[in-house]
């Protein structure tokens, strides 16, 4: 069960930015980049994660799994001790990295970035949630400086 659930994530969300970055972005796109795509991934997580919690599905935990919390670093390599904690914990950093994305691309789009800058951005930050937001925050703000310049202002 766990490795169809994280193949589907995979295969949904890979969907998702296959649209966000090939796609023209008119309103359909980005309405279901952001409803099919992060909605769903956060109604996936915010299930399983009930589901798991709850004890209503086993997670197949691993040996040494167990005593999972939030506090020590112990505690969250134990989260991760399960194909449940595994999938549950990937389909949050697809969600959120997805949200990203979709965030940047509409910055990008509001900014007039072309596509071609956009494209290495998305990607970084498919496979590398934070490095490619923070691409993407080196690469405005030198826009926003040199606008800034010319007595334009951008705005967030």
């Amino acid at each position: 069960m766990w490795d169809s659930l994280f193949g589907l994530a995979n295969l949904w969300v890979m969907a998702c930015w296959a649209a966000l970055i090939l796609l023209p972005r008119g309103a359909f796109v980005q309405s279901a980049v952001f409803y099919a795509g992060v909605g769903l991934l956060c109604l996936a997580y915010a299930v399983l994660l009930v589901l798991i919690t709850g004890g209503f599905v086993d997670a197949n935990p691993v040996e040494g799994g167990g005593g999972a919390n939030f506090t020590t670093i112990e505690g969250v390599r134990s989260i991760f001790m399960s194909d449940g904690g595994v999938t549950v914990g990937w389909i949050h950093y697809l969600a959120l990295d997805l949200f990203a994305g979709l965030w940047i691309a509409k910055d990008a789009d509001q900014k007039r970035f072309s596509r071609w800058v956009q494209a290495p951005v998305l990607l970084l930050t498919f496979v590398a949630g934070p490095a490619g937001l923070l691409l993407w925050f080196i690469i405005r703000e030198r826009r926003a400086r040199k606008n800034g310049r010319k007595g334009a202002r951008i705005r967030t």
